[in-house]
């Protein structure tokens, strides 16, 4: 799958909005377990929950950069056209168009990006 940006028109919840995880969501982790499972996935995503807490343009990206040996995390809001965070870490889907019955008619809108420079997973600075 290509690392294709679109806007979905699905505003997102509030955090204090937003429903996290709960016993009613059992059948579908176990679903989403099986699917990860399936394709090798496990160890490579997981879950993380939808939610707004200030508007973001549609030529805007949240960016993450972090201080490792102050164990922190930063995230910001950039130009997608001019940052310079180019490794996508957190994704939503969207519907493309489509009847919405074809896989085809789903892709993954890049939500934050980093940059190996920052220190993000993968960097040799994240790794020395």
């Amino acid at each position: 799958m290509g690392q294709q940006t679109i806007t979905s028109d699905r505003a997102l919840p509030r955090f204090e909005e937003a429903e996290g995880l709960g016993p009613q969501d059992s059948a579908f982790v176990r679903d989403l377990v099986a699917v990860l499972e399936k394709h090798g996935n496990l160890d490579r995503f997981g879950l993380c929950l939808l939610h707004d807490h200030f508007p973001v343009a549609s030529d805007e990206i949240l960016v993450e950069t972090h201080d490792i040996e102050a164990r922190t995390l930063r995230i910001e809001v950039e130009k997608a056209a001019t940052t310079g965070h180019t490794q996508p870490s957190q994704w939503r889907f969207a519907k493309t168009g489509g009847n919405g019955d074809e896989a085809e008619g789903h892709v993954c809108q890049v939500i934050l990006q980093c940059t190996p420079v920052s220190g993000c997973p993968g960097s040799k600075s994240a790794t020395s």
